[in-house]
């Protein structure tokens, strides 16, 4: 009996053995295939514009970027006769995804993701709809850029109510006045031959990167980051660059570098490329590695971060991609040295356009603010989530960049493509109505392709109601008409119960909150980073005025140079609020205040809130959040109110 149950222990041994061999050679095999690409590459086909441009369209979609491409399918698709044109001198569709070559797209995930075998199955996106449709033509987080681009031809060719107008040589907007509102009434196109056509519309939606049709039209927008008080600067530019000669072998063996992240077609990571020593750190700098995998053996780069480049000069621009060029050898040498993975690979050119992440944003019915991203609002109207990071690049002038924080999933509404002062237009892609700070998350493709699906089918309800596009941007019946109708075309608007996040939870947020605005805080990916609760010292709140100081001179005239005089060691020392009341003092310019009365001071004067004070613990030991609310209350009187006082509302 003995003998036999050592047998049965034996052979019971023997296979949970091979199940586990089997097992691990299984998943082998599943982590190898996951980072095989079995692209194929394609030649592009040539795109052909139409051969007659009517007088008359329902529509006109300005741009041929996917935003600008889904806007024209979707108007289509619709029942719209539509126009597409596009005002570079491009010869394939996709705009800044082909012919900028920035071939990684920023996915915007949804709450809800497969359980099982997650790593090895296809992730749940939000919004769906046409997104959806060309995504899963290809199916990776990195696409080949022609493959794309013959993609986006055929769909645009397929639909019979679209006409498609390539190397227009300038787009200029047609207007009136009608009761007191400037109003599209067409566009006058300078074709490819120079010839004029001047082409009535009663819509335009403008998907070109810096709204520029819009911008002629008279629509309003702030500059960069001008909403926050900062009107010198943009996020930095980039130029991509191509690198030849990737194998399989390779490309396994770079994502086996330390901190790097890696699928069939992207390699994330690679920080150490940000000590790239530049030739001129004033004008290009490199940061860790995107890669994206074409299906013919090279790699495009998107890394290198171009600084001091003006978004609307196109002698800057210009000048941008002359730097980057000349910059991007030496970048490939550079990395084929640090990293002895990269060494068989070489050199392989630039892409044709610069990539220019920020520039002008829409002057809306509604702007999207950080608290709506933050606190993962939903709106009456919103036609699309989004849920990528705010992800803030180094800006033109040099600082550095930060992940701010990473919503849940957040609702973007119909009211930020409608301008407030121009009827008949609609803005979709990153130029669209959102505040500098949350367009760190919403500029990603997939909302802004989402949006234009939004914006087509709009502009058909508004045809069918006989409505302004603004109109039906304020009726809560055509929003949910509009609504409906996205669903019905396959866009998923639905939205899970997503918790109170735990940043929200402290007394300290409406501070966070604002102090987040000015990049006096962060969150990082996991939302953990803020610092709320950490002891602040005087050092950490001087830089924190300096920098609020920067923003907004006219309100913090003081010089502060002699502020900490007689702190032997500011970074280690405790900051009291009195000590904090003399630094906000000395930022303003006020008259020196009595011994120990700064704060009371601030507070007859209606600089600080007596509320704000009362909720400090420990007058003598501030943490961050006591600085934050502090922070917050001078901001009422310099900042908008929705950036304000939204918080938890």
């Amino acid at each position: 009996m003995l003998r036999h149950w050592k047998k049965l222990a034996v052979f019971s041994l023997a296979v949970l053995l091979i199940l586990g061999i089997s097992g691990l050679l299984f998943y082998r095999h599943l982590e190898h295939k996951r980072l095989v690409n079995h692209g194929v590459t394609e030649e592009p086909i040539a795109v052909v514009s139409t051969n007659t441009v009517a007088e008359r369209y329902d529509l006109i979609v300005a741009g041929t970027d996917p935003e600008g491409i889904t806007a024209a399918i979707s108007g289509a698709r619709n029942g719209l006769k539509v126009l597409l044109v596009d005002g570079h001198d491009r010869t394939m569709l996709g705009g800044l995804m082909t012919v900028g070559e920035l071939n990684m797209i920023d996915l915007n995930y949804s709450t809800e993701q497969p359980f099982f075998f997650s790593r090895f199955r296809e992730a749940d996106y939000l919004n769906k709809g046409i997104f959806q449709e060309w995504y899963d033509q290809f199916d990776t987080t990195s696409f080949d850029v022609n493959v794309v681009a013959n993609l986006f031809y055929k769909m645009v060719k397929n639909e019979p109510n679209l006409d498609l107008v390539m190397e227009t040589k300038g787009m200029a907007p047609l207007t009136d006045t009608r009761q007191g509102r400037k109003i599209i009434t067409g566009m006058t196109l300078t074709l490819k031959n120079g010839s004029e056509r001047r082409v009535l519309a009663p819509a335009i939606i403008d998907a070109t990167q810096n709204a520029d049709v819009a911008a002629e039209a008279g629509a309003s927008f702030t500059l960069g980051r001008q909403d926050i008080g900062d009107t010198h600067s943009v996020m930095a530019s980039t130029l991509v660059f191509r690198m030849k000669g990737m194998t399989q072998k390779i490309w396994e063996k770079m994502g086996k570098h330390e901190d790097t992240g890696i699928d069939r077609t992207s390699i994330w990571g690679y920080k150490e490329a940000a000590e790239y020593p530049s030739s001129d750190p004033s004008k290009v700098r490199m940061r860790g590695l995107n890669i994206g995998r074409q299906n013919d053996g090279t790699i495009l780069i998107n890394s290198m971060q171009l600084l001091g480049v003006n978004p609307l000069d196109p002698a800057s621009i210009k000048k941008g991609i002359e730097i980057g060029t000349k910059e991007a050898p030496k970048i490939v040498e550079f990395l084929k040295k640090r990293f002895p993975e990269m060494e068989p690979l070489e050199y392989d050119g630039v892409a044709k356009e610069l990539y220019l992440r920020e520039s002008r944003h829409l002057e809306s019915e509604y702007r999207l603010t950080l608290a709506d991203v933050m606190e993962n609002r939903e709106h009456w109207d919103d036609i699309a989530y989004g849920s990528y990071p705010v992800d803030i690049q180094t800006t033109s002038d040099g600082r550095i960049g930060t992940v701010l924080m990473k919503p849940s999933q957040y609702g973007v509404p119909f009211r930020t493509l409608v301008p407030k002062n121009v009827d008949g237009l609609l803005v979709v892609g990153r130029s669209a109505g959102f505040d500098t700070v949350p367009h760190g998350s919403a500029r990603t493709i997939p909302i802004g392709m989402a949006t234009g699906q939004a914006a087509g089918a709009a502009v058909k309800i508004a045809s069918e109601s006989n409505m302004t596009l603004r109109e039906v941007s304020n009726s809560k019946e055509k929003i949910r008409l509009l609504q409906n109708r996205l669903r019905k075309q396959g866009v998923d608007l639905s939205r899970p119960k997503i918790p109170e996040p735990d940043y929200m939870k402290s007394k300290d947020y409406p501070g966070m909150l604002v102090a987040a605005n000015m990049y006096l805080t962060s969150g990082g990916y996991d939302n953990d980073q803020w610092g709320v609760g950490d002891q602040a010292n005087v050092q950490r709140f001087f830089n924190a005025l300096r920098t609020v100081r920067a923003l907004h001179p006219d309100f913090f005239s003081g010089e502060m140079q002699d502020a900490l005089a007689g702190i032997a060691d500011p970074i280690k020392a405790d900051l009291s609020l009195e000590q904090a009341s003399r630094l906000i003092a000395s930022a303003m310019n006020l008259a020196d205040p009595p011994q120990d009365k700064a704060t009371e001071t601030l507070l007859q004067e209606g600089w600080l809130l007596q509320e704000t004070l009362d909720g400090i613990k420990d007058k003598e030991k501030l943490t961050n959040g006591d600085y934050f609310m502090l922070i917050r209350d001078l901001s009422k009187h310099f900042l908008p109110a929705e950036n304000v006082d939204t918080a938890g509302k």
